[in-house]
């Protein structure tokens, strides 16, 4: 069975990979390069029960159990390890910790109050994105998949209609048996062919920092209020590489066409590397070695889109994750390929993500990302 993915993100990959594993063909097709997009700017964050309550209990924690087997299964290093995170509060005001007890994070500044932890290593883990979404394509072609670069420009339906054929790829037919659309918010452009909810794309920026062996596997989550009282949420993770990666700072800035086209919005990386001076004077003297934007994809209700598409057999989505998106990854590839082969997936209930839930997009009233908001 021949599948084509669309999209070479870690979603895309995860599918490849599965499918591969299982003796399906899969192509995976990609406009720009693997893990160009959220997938390789994401924070790389995995938490085993922080979805419990929702639906997305059950996908989360096969997901997390899934993380810490592969890098047995496939081999390879992409800085899986496990560590502590914490929570805590800062403000550019100042007035922090002066005065209370010692943070038992030692390399944040006096200003920032850690006052209690959010998980600990049995609980939370970390992968660098970027790696892991690559480790996952090399592994799905070690087992027969292939990566095609080039732009999908619509779906082909057989003889009768009611099936997938194939893919259009910047005017070529790529034959088929099933078509999975894994483009993450650019997963919207498939509505002009299918029967698709919308997808939208919400913006997050990063920075990256050379920190050597100065900041410890302590994960933070902050609140933190700026000068004019905007409160925001940095987000700090150290890596196994020697870097730091922090977020910040969301905005609903339109989606551009082509995924190497994401650019910072004016001031915003300024604003985030004064916060991360602020917050601590390692991250404020270190060297920044990537300055970034990307978008998360989004749907109407917070929940992604899992499942088969209505009205088009052999057509399946999988996108809509949003920030759990390198968390979830595996487990949605492992379900999407058994729901291809298989007819329906064992190993979670993708019932809850069904994309039927939601009304499809009418595809004449395709407009901006600034006007398509959730």
């Amino acid at each position: 069975m021949r599948v084509l993915i669309c999209g070479g993100g870690v979603i895309g990959a995860s599918i490849a990979y599965f499918l591969s594993c299982r003796g399906a063909e899969a192509i995976v097709i990609e406009r720009t390069g693997i893990a160009c997009a959220a997938s390789g700017k994401s924070g790389g964050f995995l938490a085993l029960d922080w979805c419990d309550g929702s639906p997305l209990e059950s996908l989360a924690r096969r997901s997390f159990a899934l993380h810490g087997s592969l890098p047995e299964m496939i081999g390879g290093d992409w800085g899986y390890r496990r560590l502590v995170t914490y929570g805590g509060f800062a403000s550019a005001q100042g007035g922090g910790r002066r005065g209370r007890a010692a943070n038992v994070v030692d390399w944040v500044s006096d200003d920032v109050v850690v006052d209690r932890r959010l998980g600990s290593t049995e609980t939370t883990a970390q992968v660098h994105p970027r790696e892991f979404t690559a480790a996952m394509m090399r592994a799905a072609e070690a087992q027969g998949a292939g990566l095609r670069l080039g732009q999908v420009t619509g779906i082909v339906r057989d003889g009768r209609g009611s099936r997938v054929g194939g893919v259009e790829v910047d005017g070529e037919t790529i034959e088929g048996d099933a078509v999975v659309i894994a483009m993450g918010p650019w997963s919207i452009l498939a509505a002009q062919w299918l029967s698709l909810p919308p997808v939208f794309g919400l913006k997050g920026h990063s920075l990256v920092f050379e920190t050597g062996s100065k900041v410890p596997a302590e994960a933070l989550f902050l609140e933190y209020q700026d000068a004019s009282g905007e409160v925001h949420g940095p987000e700090v993770f150290p890596r196994t590489d020697g870097t730091t990666y922090v977020c910040a700072i969301s905005s609903e800035s339109p989606l551009p066409i082509d995924p190497a086209e994401v650019t910072p919005d004016p001031g915003a990386i300024d604003r985030l590397q004064a916060m991360c001076a602020r917050l601590s004077s390692t991250l404020g003297g270190a060297n920044v070695l990537a300055r970034q934007a990307c978008h998360r994809p989004v749907t109407q209700d917070g929940l992604p889109l899992i499942g088969q598409i209505p009205g088009l057999e052999g057509a399946y989505v999988a996108t809509g994750h949003s920030v759990w998106g390198i968390l979830n990854a595996p487990a949605t590839g492992e379900a999407v390929s058994e729901l291809i082969l298989d007819g329906v997936s064992r190993s979670v209930d993708l019932a809850p993500f069904d994309p039927a839930r939601l009304a499809p997009l009418d595809p004449a009233r395709l407009r901006t990302n600034a006007e398509r908001r959730p």
